[in-house]
């Protein structure tokens, strides 16, 4: 029998899996380096020299399990058609403001639920200028602490149907949804199967899409070829070409055999954190990582519920094996979609293309922040939220009754 009922959720790390941990940060063995190869390689073995030391010896895992678990966590089962129940973990973090908005953050990979945790006070704050909003932040299954899917074939559907019924269990048969990476694709998958009724707005600060055709989008694929792109598309483009042909290694091997890579994950932390790290500093805009930041986002991973090599399975899974793009199945809808574009995201198209994602009522451009923009800029990201749903703004009152003030 299901159960579905809520459940508060305390981390608590086992003493033998912290102490398993520091058996493998002793005994690694590192790779060799070439001479200057610096990030042309990968990354460099004196980062991951430092960071191994720091891991061993000085990072309190139960510092951050502390103030993780302030933050108000619970679960609760999910029944999936065709899979059962997942046990879902996810943030819940309410507004006092009676009006909130009810808000889904959905994250992707390699990112993790606490993503969130520093728009948290600015999304939920009281405050007479700005909406307030009811925040929903879940683990996706087999990220973080929540279940994995058992079988293969759990793809966009079955996220959105996790996303909706989660929302439901919650209170919130009408919300608005955000999100960045798999964030962004799980939502227009999410869009197609419960917008108008359920999901009211969508925002996401990573859009892609595919390019234009002559049949479906003629005005705007005559336009790629007879009109001058300005500065910023051609910068954009060149980035993403660049990240096409450099950056997307681990894309095709966890879209082709996710197996293969994650007996590395599960059995090597240093391999998880080498995996992580490149990304965590090639796809954020010179943010200024610390040594404890990067290693409770790479412990998150190393102490998930289902293992370090749960999560990579989601790229099989979008693109089936990389037998189709993960956009497959999806729907433009009429819902409002917000837009924020950050100069450090690694996939940038021209913002024209965004036309072609939803119905575009809001687009927001900053100078810094990348990626992970909920991590790096949240007071931005907060703030084009409150602009798309607050007074004024081009979604705001599409939540009924909901419109994020007293």
């Amino acid at each position: 029998m299901v159960d579905t009922a809520e459940k508060p959720f305390t981390l608590s790390v086992p003493e033998a899996d912290l102490e398993l941990l520091r058996k493998k940060l002793e005994l690694v063995r590192l790779p060799d380096e070439l001479d200057g190869a610096n990030w042309d390689y990968g990354v460099p073995l004196v980062d991951i020299k430092r960071l191994v030391t720091h891991w061993k010896d000085s990072y309190d895992w139960r510092k951050s399990e502390a103030e993780i678990n302030k933050l108000p966590i619970f679960t609760r089962d999910i029944e999936v058609e065709g899979h059962g129940a997942l046990n879902i973990h996810y943030i819940h973090q309410k507004s006092e403001v009676k009006n909130a908005i009810p808000l889904l953050f959905v994250h992707g990979w390699p990112g993790d639920f606490l993503e969130v945790r520093k728009m948290l006070p600015l999304l939920t704050a009281k405050s007479e200028g700005n909406p307030s909003f009811h925040v929903v932040a879940l683990s996706l299954p087999g990220f973080g602490f929540s279940e994995a899917p058992k079988k293969p074939g759990f793809a966009g559907p079955q996220y959105a149907e996790v996303f909706n019924k989660l929302m439901l269990a919650l209170g919130y048969d009408e919300y608005v949804y955000q999100g960045g990476d798999w964030g962004y694709i799980l939502g227009l998958h999410a869009v197609t199967h419960y917008a108008h009724k359920h999901i009211k707005a969508w925002h996401t600060n990573m859009p892609s899409t595919r390019p234009p055709t002559l049949f479906g989008n003629p005005l705007l694929y005559l336009s790629s070829f007879f009109l001058p792109w300005d500065k910023t598309a051609m910068a954009g483009s060149k980035k993403t070409a660049q990240w096409r042909t450099k950056g997307m290694g681990y894309f095709m091997e966890q879209a082709t055999k996710p197996q293969t890579i994650g007996y590395n994950l599960a059995d090597s932390p240093v391999g998880l954190l080498a995996w992580i790290y490149e990304k965590l500093v090639g796809w954020t805009d010179n943010y200024p990582w610390t040594d404890d930041e990067v290693i409770e986002w790479i412990s998150v991973y190393w102490f998930s519920r289902a293992g370090p090599a749960a999560a990579g399975r989601i790229y099989y899974e979008m693109t089936g094996g990389q037998s189709r793009p993960p956009f497959a199945g999806t729907q433009w809808q009429s819902i409002p979609l917000g837009v924020s574009y950050f100069p450090a995201e690694i996939s940038q198209l021209p913002k024209s293309w965004s036309h072609m994602i939803g119905n575009l009522v809001f687009e927001s451009s900053h100078d810094k922040g990348g990626h992970f923009a909920a991590f790096e800029q949240p007071e931005k990201l907060a703030g084009d939220l409150y602009k798309m749903y607050g007074k004024g703004g081009p979604a705001h009152g599409v939540v009924p009754g909901k419109n994020g003030y007293d």
